[in-house]
C-alpha cells in the first residue's frame, strides 16, 4: 500500500497523483544577471539626475574659482589611467576564471583592487586639497554640483572595492563554483559599469571644465 493514497472521495490514488499538488521552487536561470542589469538602470537614472545638475549648475561661481583654476588635468589623468587599467585586470581575473585558474583569478583581482584604492587615494587628495584651497562643496552651486557627482562615483568605487574583498574571501573559501562565477559576472559588470559612468566625469566635468 505503500504506493496507494486515498483521493478526497475516499477512494484509492497512486501515490504519483498526489505529488502533482507539491508547490516546488523555481529559480529562474540567470535571474541574478537580469536582476542585476536591472539595478544598474536604475544607478544609471541616478548619475543621470547628477549630470543634468551638473549641466545646470556648472557655471554658476558665485564668484568663485571657476574649473580651469581648479582642476589638474595631468593629476586627473594619471587617476583614469588607474581606473581603465583596473577594468583591464578585472577582464584577465574573468579570463582566468573561465580557465578554473583560481591562484591566477585572485591574483589578478588583487592587482584590481589596487588599482582601485590608487584611484580611491587620489580623488581623495583631490578633495582635500580643494576644502584646503576654500573650494568645499558650499562655495557655490558648481562645486556642490562637483562634489555631488565625484563624489558618488568615488562612493560606488569604494563599495567595490569592498565587494571585492568580500569575493575574494568567498573565492578562497569555496572555489570557482557555481555562484561564485555569478558573483564574478555580477562584479564585472558593476565595475565596467564605473569605467563607463567616468569617462563621461572625466569628458564633462573635467575637460569641458578648463574650456574658457
Amino acid at each position: 500500500m505503500s504506493d496507494i493514497a486515498l483521493n478526497a472521495h475516499g477512494a484509492a490514488a497512486p501515490a504519483q497523483e498526489e505529488n502533482l499538488f507539491h508547490v516546488r521552487d523555481h529559480h529562474p536561470e540567470n535571474g541574478t544577471l537580469l536582476g542585476f542589469w536591472l539595478y544598474l538602470m536604475s544607478d544609471c537614472l541616478l548619475f543621470a539626475v547628477l549630470f543634468i545638475a551638473y549641466a545646470v549648475l556648472g557655471r554658476n561661481f558665485a564668484g568663485g574659482p571657476s574649473g580651469a583654476e581648479l582642476f589638474d588635468l595631468k593629476l586627473i589623468a594619471i587617476n583614469t589611467g588607474f581606473l581603465l587599467l583596473s577594468s583591464i585586470t578585472y577582464g584577465f581575473a574573468m579570463l582566468e576564471s573561465q580557465r578554473k585558474k583560481l591562484n591566477s583569478t585572485l591574483l589578478w583581482l588583487a592587482v584590481t583592487g589596487l588599482f582601485g584604492l590608487a584611484f580611491l587615494g587620489l580623488e581623495i587628495y583631490e578633495f582635500s586639497h580643494l576644502i584646503h584651497e576654500g573650494a568645499g562643496p558650499q562655495r557655490s552651486a558648481f562645486l556642490t554640483s562637483f562634489f555631488a557627482l565625484v563624489g558618488t562615483h568615488g562612493l560606488h568605487v569604494t563599495v567595490g572595492v569592498v565587494w571585492l574583498v568580500t569575493l575574494m574571501i568567498q573565492l578562497k573559501k569555496h572555489g570557482l563554483n557555481e555562484a561564485n562565477n555569478r558573483r564574478l559576472m555580477c562584479l564585472s559588470m558593476f565595475w565596467h559599469f564605473l569605467d563607463v559612468i567616468w569617462i563621461g566625469v572625466f569628458t564633462f566635468v573635467y575637460l569641458m571644465g578648463v574650456l574658457p
